[in-house]
Parts: C-alpha cells; sequence; structure tokens
C-alpha cells in the first residue's frame, strides 16, 4: 500500500501490530485529525477527546497560536545543539522562569528526562551542599507514583508489571505511602542521607487520587526541618489541569503562580512537560532556584534537542494561550460541574462507585475489581457513542477533556459518560 493511500481503521491497526513494538494497548481507535476538544478517525468518526494525551493536550489540538509559532520557528532554525547559543533558548529560559518564580531552568524533551534530570540534581546538591558522602544519597517517593519508564525510574515503581525483568534496578530509594505525613517524617528521620523527596500533588495514572488538603503544604514543611529537596512532579497536574497554574498552588484564583498565595506550597525543584508545550512537541523543563541549579557545570547534563529554538517557541506560546483564554478558570468551573454531575449520578449507580479530582483531571472507579475487564468495555462503549478516555489500574477510568471545552460541551459529555454507564448497570 502506498503511504499516500487512505487506510481503513483495521488495515492501520495491523500495520502498528506487524511492524510496532507492542509496549502499548491501545484502544482501538485510529485518529488522523483532531481541532480543539474534538478528535475524527480515518473513517471520519467524531469523538470528543477526554484524555488529551494524558494531559498533554491541555490547550486543545491544533491551537493555531502553538501551531503557528511551530510553523514559524521551524522555517527559520529547528535546531543548533547547545554546543551554540541560538536567539530563542534565552527569550524562553527567562519567559518559563519569570513564568513559574524560579531563578534557572533546565530544558528538556519528555518527562521521563525531566525527572531523571531533577534526581540527578537533587544528588548532586546533596552531596555538594548539604555533604552527604559519595553516593550515599536516598531520594524519598510514594508507593503507587508514575514518573516515566527509563531503569532508574522503575526501580523505585512498585507497579510489577513496569517491573519485572527489567532489573537490576538503581538503589537509593525510600517508598513511603501516598499522603501519609508521618510516614514521610519517619523516612526524612532515618538517616541523615535523604536528599529529597520527589512527589506527584496528585497521582494520575495510580487513579487521580488527590491527598489531603494540607498533604503538600505540611510535606514541604517536614523537607525544610530535615534539609531535603521537595521536588514537585508536575508533568501531568501542571499547566492549568487542575484548576490553578500548578497542582502545588492549592486553591489558588490567581491567573499564575503568585508566592503571596498563602496555599501555595513552593517546590524546591518543579518538573513541567506535556502540557508545557499544548501537545504540539516534546518540551519538558527543570526548574530551581541559583543554590541548587548551579551544582550542574558544563558537560555534566545535556540533550541535543532540549533547549531547541522550536521548542522554546512552542511553550512561550501555549503557555501564554493558558493566560489569553483564562484556562485555569475554566479548567476550575467545568471540574466542579463534572463531579456534581457525575456524582449526582453515582448516588443511585451499581456500576459507578466514585467520582474524585481536581479541575478537569478525574477519574470514576467502577465496581469492579482491577483483574476484570469492565472499565475497558465501558470505554470502548463510550467511544461507540463519540467519546474516548482510557481505563487506568483496571477499574478506574480517567476523564481529562482539553481545557478549552465549554459548559455546553461538558454536559453533552456528561450525558453521554451517564448513558453509557447505564448500559453497565446490573
Amino acid at each position: 500500500m502506498s503511504v499516500l493511500e487512505k487506510m481503513s481503521s483495521a488495515e492501520a491497526i495491523a500495520l502498528e501490530d506487524k511492524h510496532g513494538a507492542h509496549n502499548y494497548h491501545p484502544l482501538p481507535v485510529v485518529l488522523s485529525r483532531g481541532e480543539g476538544v474534538y478528535v475524527w478517525d480515518v473513517e471520519g468518526k467524531k469523538y470528543y477527546d477526554f484524555l488529551s494525551a494524558y494531559s498533554a493536550v491541555n490547550q486543545g489540538h491544533c491551537h493555531p497560536k502553538i501551531v503557528g509559532a511551530m510553523v514559524q520557528q521551524a522555517q527559520t532554525l529547528t535546531l543548533t545543539s547547545r554546543a551554540f547559543y541560538n536567539d530563542k533558548l534565552g527569550v524562553y529560559e527567562q519567559f518559563v522562569t519569570d513564568y513559574f518564580g524560579f531563578d534557572k531552568v533546565l530544558p528538556m524533551n519528555t518527562g521521563a528526562e525531566a525527572v531523571e534530570t531533577a534526581l540527578k540534581i537533587c544528588r548532586k546538591w546533596a552531596y555538594e551542599k548539604k555533604g552527604i558522602a559519595e553516593n550515599q544519597a536516598q531520594i524519598i517517593v510514594c508507593e503507587g507514583n508514575f514518573h516515566g519508564r527509563t531503569t532508574t525510574i522503575i526501580s523505585f515503581s512498585n507497579d510489577a508489571n513496569a517491573r519485572k525483568n527489567f532489573g537490576p534496578y538503581t538503589e537509593g530509594f525510600i517508598r513511603i505511602p501516598y499522603d501519609d505525613i508521618e510516614a514521610l517524617e519517619n523516612a526524612l528521620n532515618s538517616s541523615p542521607n535523604i536528599a529529597g523527596f520527589l512527589v506527584e500533588p496528585i497521582q494520575g495514572e495510580a487513579g487521580v487520587y488527590v491527598p489531603n488538603e494540607d498533604y503538600l503544604a505540611k510535606a514541604k514543611a517536614l523537607c525544610e526541618k530535615y534539609n531535603a529537596l521537595f521536588i514537585a512532579d508536575e508533568v501531568q497536574t501542571g499547566i492549568a489541569r487542575t484548576g490553578s497554574i500548578l497542582a502545588v498552588c492549592g486553591n489558588c484564583t490567581c491567573e499564575n503562580k503568585c508566592e503571596k498565595q498563602a496555599t501555595y506550597v513552593a517546590p524546591d525543584i518543579l518538573i513541567l512537560g506535556k502540557a508545557l508545550s499544548g501537545g504540539a512537541y516534546p518540551v519538558s523543563a527543570v526548574l530551581a532556584n541559583d543554590h541548587i541549579m548551579n551544582v550542574i557545570k558544563p558537560g555534566q547534563h545535556g540533550s541535543t534537542f532540549g533547549g531547541n529554538p522550536i521548542a522554546g517557541a512552542v511553550a512561550i506560546a501555549a503557555l501564554e494561550v493558558i493566560n489569553d483564554e483564562k484556562l485555569i478558570q475554566n479548567a476550575r468551573r467545568l471540574g466542579k460541574l463534572f463531579r456534581a454531575q457525575i456524582g449526582e449520578y453515582i448516588k443511585t449507580s451499581t456500576i459507578a462507585t466514585l467520582v474524585r479530582g481536581k479541575g478537569l483531571l478525574n477519574a470514576v472507579v467502577i465496581n469492579d475489581t482491577e483483574e476484570s475487564d469492565t472499565a475497558w468495555n465501558i470505554c470502548l462503549k463510550l467511544a461507540e457513542n463519540g467519546l474516548l478516555a482510557k481505563p487506568t489500574h483496571g477499574n478506574i477510568i480517567r476523564f481529562a477533556p482539553p481545557l478549552v471545552m465549554n459548559e455546553e460541551q461538558l454536559l453533552d459529555c456528561v450525558s453521554i459518560i451517564v448513558n453509557t454507564l447505564k448500559e453497565f448497570e446490573r
């Protein structure tokens, strides 16, 4: 078949199955176009996107401002490597550090790369600033975490599927229960070699677990008490997804991060990715202040594509869209509406037991075991009914539409979800 010929969904799936590694299990939907909150398959069927590429497409599919910035820069200069300066990187670095309130940014490409970068910075800081003996630094992480798929990251995962037959594993991590302040203090107090605490402000992949309201503030205070770095992985929760520019902003109502807001928990290291580019290009970032970031010297960390001109242009445009279109406020308002509407249905449901989340990062728990295929079958039926979502951990369905969705569209989606769930009532 010529690559220029239009293929059917079945043909496209067969091609992937034959020539691609089987490291994903997608829903059998083959998408060929996207705009705003909608995507279309190769046969032309239209769907609401309720996954947003795992919260990468917060600004909506193919946002014209973001795509325009990418095309313009791609026609001018795409890549120099960091062997030379370029005229876009410094502009982006100033923009993003001002936007999030940090002295420095280390630009990378993917979320997993950014997490690895943060871990390296944390360890180097521990040896050179805190005085921990070399190779003895330990970093505290949480059970149920998801920070990526690299060898180091799966070393501290408790997902057996992600770990099995990928060892030997990287040492230097202490795993504790999520949302457990006592466990965190015990771990911080257990050794003088604790370098930092890496945490997702909301555990997305684990099933959209929102911690107690004071968890992050107490965790940050404990890190300060024991001189350990508080590292916030906001790859999925950041960039307006939870109804604040960052999930660590709590219930902040400003359009940007503001240190004067009582609910803001200031990370020592902030990790960003996904929607930092609006899903148009791989862009990630690690932000920290000088006393931390300055431990990195030339030749000690880098990436050929990290900080490339296209990434800088795209990220600036993506962040401007967040403010220009008031997507923080929209996510907060529609998220409350979504949980209220779904919660009302759940009161009398036998198939759905709980809705939880913050902003437009939400999940519905299905009344079945993690080993069952009920949630998967519900997602197949949702797709049939014109809405795309995906299960996580077997019996949980994550719902995370683009933040450009309006109220009329959201209520239409709620109707699709409720009517689909009703087909599975027992």
